[in-house]
């Protein structure tokens, strides 16, 4: 029995969490390294969490640590088509209570899981994500905490909004108003790598919307996924809301897009793979294997951009170039990695790279003073070095800065900077997903064609940056830089999106646009019904009109 239907309730009003420094003699420093140090003293075995339950297939993989080889912190069980079929099936059986529950008392759950995340929880995931995913101490604060509960308290409060977004009138005697219902089917949320806080969004923000959820994580990144999940069952997510369900994109993908039941994705990663996910979708709806039209949201690649007009300031652009190109690796869809530089600003500006970028350290996340740290897995490390081998051999490139790289130890690229006489080089086009950055210099005089350069270059369209002190070149870049990135940023680096401040994402080869972070993207997981109410209907059919003069 419901004992507050007749209560008007309002969440509280978010606030940004606050970042914890990490610094030397503070309590974090020490509860984060004691946290590091009990993970990495045991293995875990991950199962799925299938309706609440605990499944074990025994197709076992490993939970590797980029940084260091030689540390196991465990395994998890990968999921098969059979146990993919029961979390659709624990989902739809979870559905009915779920989306029946008020949406206050769904609302409590998360706000619950918010402020185990902001205490008991903070440092075990954060220490989590540092061994797994290979950030340090700042880089899994914002994430993993910061960024995770951010999500879950604005979500809430972005659930209440909409829920409160009414018809504007109700001329007497009708009462117009709507329902803002949960979709029809299961919401299938697909992971990326590189944040816990993404990952743990994905799942939640559909559920607050009254939605139940299959979630599969990144496979190289489900470490954190699980100790989140473990935590919102203990803040009282009933059984079969999310059912966790780490295994092959293939093996997960393709049961859950077949199903007649599947209603929406909610997906960060590649942009082949998103594309080949909307094929399949698109395919399924030609030949009417689904109740009704699925819900596309997703946040793909980057080739994001700094743009430097002459006016810009030195030392602030290249620190830009360095943390938005560096910071964990370049492994961030909104990373810098294409740079447009003046020619009156070339020198000044490599010279402050080089000396920046030579008091970068590497290695290991549970020393603190590297800035620096690996890649995430061998396909990455592949990957990312054969641009930088690709650049080394090429005549119309040049690496000014690092190039190197090593995989003996733990996946280790140096941060490398090409400079490029070929604006179209291939490095300037492609995503690369790691820590290179490649600067073309343009004659001061060629700021316009440069922006249409700029512009014209991508298929992509997420972050980017201009950087002046002349306000008549801000104004003239954001203009024509309009669609060339769905976030933008002046005299800041493109990559740091704050929840609540800056809703994140983008267009073209980038996504559909929809803003984590904002009410936008929950709406997307609601559908409206209009309800009117006529409390004295008409008893005949004839209208005023029809009556006799």
């Amino acid at each position: 029995m419901n004992l507050l239907n007749n209560a008007a309730i309002n969440v509280p009003f978010p606030q940004n969490e606050p970042v914890l420094s990490y610094a030397p003699g503070t309590p974090e420093r020490k509860k984060i390294k004691q946290a590091l140090e009990e993970l990495k003293s045991k293995q875990i075995e991950v199962p799925l969490i299938i309706g609440g339950t605990e499944v074990r297939t025994g197709n076992l993989a490993k939970i590797a640590c980029p940084h260091d080889h030689s540390i196991e912190l465990g395994q998890y069980h990968k999921a098969g088509a059979k146990e993919v079929q029961m979390a659709i099936d624990a989902a739809m059986a979870a559905k009915p209570v779920w989306e029946a529950m008020r949406w206050e008392e769904r609302a409590a759950i998360f706000l619950k899981a918010a402020d185990l995340l902001a205490g008991p929880y903070r440092f075990l995931i954060n220490a989590a994500t540092m061994l797994n995913i290979s950030k340090n101490p700042y880089q899994a604060e914002i994430d993993a905490a910061c960024e995770l509960i951010d999500f879950l308290r604005f979500n809430v409060y972005f659930a209440q909004e909409i829920y409160a977004d009414q018809p504007l009138h109700s001329p007497s005697p009708i009462w117009n108003y709507v329902q803002h219902r949960p979709l029809e089917g299961f919401v299938f949320a697909v992971a990326p790598f590189n944040f816990t806080a993404i990952s743990g969004n994905l799942p939640t923000a559909p559920a607050i919307m009254g939605n139940t959820v299959v979630w599969k994580p990144a496979s190289s990144a489900v470490y954190a996924p699980y100790y989140f999940m473990k935590l919102m069952q203990e803040a009282g997510l009933p059984d079969g809301v999310i059912n966790f369900v780490p295994g092959s994109g293939s093996d997960v993908g393709n049961v859950c897009l077949a199903s007649p039941d599947f209603n929406g994705i909610h997906f960060t990663g590649s942009t082949p793979v998103f594309q080949s996910m909307w094929k399949q979708i698109g395919q399924n709806i030609a030949d009417n294997k689904y109740k009704t039209y699925p819900r596309i949201v997703g946040e793909t690649g980057g080739k994001d951009f700094i743009f430097a007009h002459a006016s810009a300031d030195v030392k602030a652009l290249a620190t830009a170039i360095v943390r938005g190109a560096f910071e964990y690796q370049g492994q961030k869809c909104s990373a810098a990695s294409r740079a447009y530089i003046p020619a009156s600003l070339w020198e000044p500006v490599i010279d402050e790279l080089k000396a920046q970028t030579g008091r970068i350290k590497t290695g290991d996340v549970c020393d603190f003073g590297n800035f620096f740290n690996a890649v995430i897995d061998k396909g990455a490390f592949r990957t990312i070095t054969a641009y930088i081998d690709y650049a080394a051999a090429a005549e119309d490139a040049e690496i000014v800065i690092g190039g190197g790289y090593d995989d003996s130890k733990g996946f280790f690229i140096e941060p490398t900077v090409i400079t490029t006489s070929n604006p179209r080089f291939r490095t300037m086009e492609e995503e690369i997903f790691g820590p290179v950055m490649t600067m073309y210099c343009y004659q001061d005089a060629d700021y316009e064609a440069t922006l249409d350069l700029c512009d014209q270059t991508s298929p992509y369209s997420l972050t980017g940056a201009i950087f002046a002190q002349d306000r008549s070149a801000i104004s003239f870049g954001m203009k024509k830089l309009e669609n060339a990135s769905g976030n933008f940023y002046i005299n800041d680096k493109p990559t740091g999106a704050v929840v609540g401040q800056q809703p994140f994402g983008g267009g073209r080869a980038s996504g559909t646009n929809d803003k984590a972070g904002s009410k936008q993207n929950l709406m997307r997981w609601a559908s409206v019904r209009a309800i009117k109410e006529n409390f004295v209907p008409p008893t005949s059919f004839e209208y005023p009109f029809m009556d006799a003069e």
